[in-house]
């Protein structure tokens, strides 16, 4: 009898995984398409990803089902373009040093009452959109709190990021009355205060050198209207902007030294470039252009870990 029932009870079990039933899923599952960036199913109703660009990666979503698309990027989401597909867009922007309290309340609620499949994303994928996901989905029940960690992970979240590891950490359930009673208006678009946005202007620009420099600082065939010295020049110039708004000047001197230092990195990337497509970027990159963007991006790095990415704990601590 003993052997009978425990032979029943493995069938049972293997009927009830082969049926779905299973109540806690292996993991974030990916769902592989170039045309949307490191995107991993959370949960059922929630996938986390890169930012849709184009056409074909709104038809993507629409394909995966998706009803609503919530941006986590301070970049102005493509509103129109994700009407034309019948999806519904959300812009909740956060930064990199965590997911603040309020926006934790409103991203669950979005999650819980707004029509699904819903996508939320940032700007590559890896970063905010899986912390914004995890805190959502933990906030509404639909992952476990000690599920949280493995969903940043896995979308390759960059432990510098101490503030979203803290946020996914720190997640826990939020009892349905909270939620009914919190306000939350749910906008299209946002504006960023000044500095945000331009951070978001510098960000795009690195990656287009990003791309040009894996490419040997030539033409790119995917993006064939890059040209090398104008977008070190286009660097410059946002630092060069930046420094002149009300904002930055009631910064920090020493915030504003960084960005100073970070323009003149921006600019002897520009004069190294230019030099050498004017002389007909004959053989390979010279070692002076390698060296001053590797300046550039470490300009980005350092500002980026001094007054970015500090946890929100620390800074309410300051």
């Amino acid at each position: 009898m003993r052997q009978s029932s425990a032979l029943s009870m493995v069938g049972l079990v293997s009927l009830a995984v082969c049926a779905g039933w299973a109540a806690e899923p292996a993991g974030p599952v990916l769902i592989e398409s170039e045309l949307l960036p490191n995107a991993y199913r959370v949960a059922d109703k929630v996938i986390s990803g890169g930012q849709p660009v184009g056409e074909a990666a709104f038809a993507k979503l629409k394909e995966l089902g998706v009803k609503t698309v919530i941006s986590v990027d301070g970049a102005k989401p493509e509103v129109e373009l994700a009407k034309k597909y019948g999806l519904r867009y959300v812009h909740l922007p956060h930064g990199y040093d965590g997911v603040p309290d309020a926006r934790a309340k409103e991203l669950a609620k979005a999650v819980r009452d707004l029509p699904g499949p819903i996508y939320i994303h940032c700007h590559h994928g890896k970063h905010r959109s899986p912390a914004a996901a995890t805190v959502a989905c933990v906030a509404v029940g639909l992952l476990k709190p000690e599920a949280a960690l493995a969903v940043l992970k896995t979308a390759g979240t960059s432990e510098n990021y101490r503030g979203l590891y803290q946020s996914a950490q720190a997640a826990r359930r939020i009892d349905d009355k909270l939620l009914d009673a919190f306000q939350a208006e749910f906008p299209e678009t946002v504006k960023l205060p000044p500095i945000a946005d331009a951070m978001v202007e510098i960000e795009h620009t690195h990656d287009h050198l990003k791309a040009l420099a894996a490419g040997g600082w030539g033409r790119l065939v995917k993006q064939p209207d890059l040209d090398p010295a104008h977008e070190a020049l286009l660097m410059k110039e946002h630092y060069h902007e930046l420094l002149r708004t009300g904002d930055v000047q009631r910064q920090p001197a020493e915030f504003q030294k960084t960005l100073q230092a970070a323009e003149r990195d921006a600019e002897t990337l520009e004069t190294v470039l230019g030099t050498w497509l004017k002389a007909g970027s004959v053989g390979s990159p010279p070692e002076s252009i390698g060296k001053s963007f590797t300046a550039v991006s470490q300009s980005c790095t350092a500002c980026h870990s001094k007054f970015r990415d500090v946890p929100l704990s620390e800074k309410r601590g300051r």
